[in-house]
């Protein structure tokens, strides 16, 4: 199970310091930033689980980087405990205000923080009902997001992509190495949303090998088309020096007969409410479903757009 990580936040070494030996000392992986403006620059390359972060710093401080995540789809649920020396009350609502979701005073107590930090990232899985392995929003927030699109009738197109191949991947190379596929493709997916999507696009992990990307029609093309090619460059990477020269491994299939299977690719299946209008999410996942089988037998590292009328 990989370490949950959190960026601490603060202009004064000193106060990392503690803070990064008590929270090393519980287990967490812990990395660093000076201000707002170097933590804003150094999440994407992160991916916290939880940001501690301090009141009063130079360039950016704690409220206005609050706000900043905030207003970011991507990073609107990571949660974040404010420090400060300030004890009056209107400081501790500015921070409440601004998207902080706890709140402590310095000098803090290490099992006080601990406590708070357990209890945060216990009630952000939950509420997110987050995938364990990404912390990308699971099937609860996925259908509700998906509805509330539905129902809205704006245009949009629903991206369902997954892999080909990787049941033969995990079986050989074991999960560890299968669930760093998984993370890696997830960040290839929100690399392409970010790039290329809009601020309110929606990326979600319904498990396993599978996910789902909301975005508008007019976005989705350059989307995959960078998903696509991201992910052919990288896959190489995934196998080890033999396996990557030969082109293939060997592995059972599902009827538990040896065969030979090449790289894991990626297939993505887009469909749209341009040409029929959509009202439930069963239906558009059964139009997914059938794009995305076709496209599989066209061969890996292919997206298609569901181009039919009825």
């Amino acid at each position: 199970m990989p370490k949950e990580r959190i960026l601490v936040v603060d202009d004064e070494p000193d106060i990392r310091d503690v803070l990064r030996l008590t929270l090393e000392a519980e287990g967490y992986e812990v990395y660093e930033a000076f201000d707002g403006q170097d933590a804003l620059e150094k999440i994407p390359g992160i991916r916290p689980d939880l940001i501690i972060v301090d009141y009063k710093m130079p360039r950016m401080e704690g409220p206005q980087l609050c706000q900043a995540l905030k207003e970011e789809s991507l990073l609107a649920t990571l949660p974040i405990i404010m420090l400060t020396s300030r004890a009056e009350v209107s400081d501790k609502v500015t921070g409440i205000n601004s998207g902080a979701d706890d709140y402590l005073t310095k000098p803090f107590e290490p099992a006080e923080l601990t406590a708070r930090v357990k209890m945060i990232l216990r009630r952000t899985v939950r509420a997110l009902d987050a995938n364990p392995l990404t912390k990308l929003p699971g099937n609860v927030p996925i259908l509700e997001e998906l509805q509330a699109r539905l129902d809205s009738k704006k245009p949009m197109a629903i991206c369902y992509a997954d892999l080909d191949k990787f049941k033969a991947y995990n079986d050989h190379y074991g999960f560890e190495r299968g669930d760093g596929v998984i993370r890696t493709t997830a960040q290839i997916l929100l690399t392409a949303m970010k790039n290329l999507g809009n601020p309110t696009d929606f990326l979600g992990h319904i498990g396993g090998d599978d996910f789902v990307l909301f975005t508008t029609p007019k976005k989705a093309d350059a989307i995959c088309e960078q998903i696509v090619q991201q992910f052919g460059k990288q896959a190489p990477s995934f196998y080890d020096e033999r396996e990557r020269h030969l082109g293939f491994i060997e592995a059972t299939d599902r009827d538990g007969k040896p065969r030979q299977f090449g790289f894991v690719s990626i297939t993505v299946a887009v469909v749209t409410n341009e040409q029929r209008e959509l009202t439930h999410p069963a239906e558009a996942a059964q139009l997914g479903a059938e794009l995305k089988e076709w496209l599989k037998n066209q061969g890996g590292n292919r997206w298609g757009n569901d181009r039919r009328i009825e």
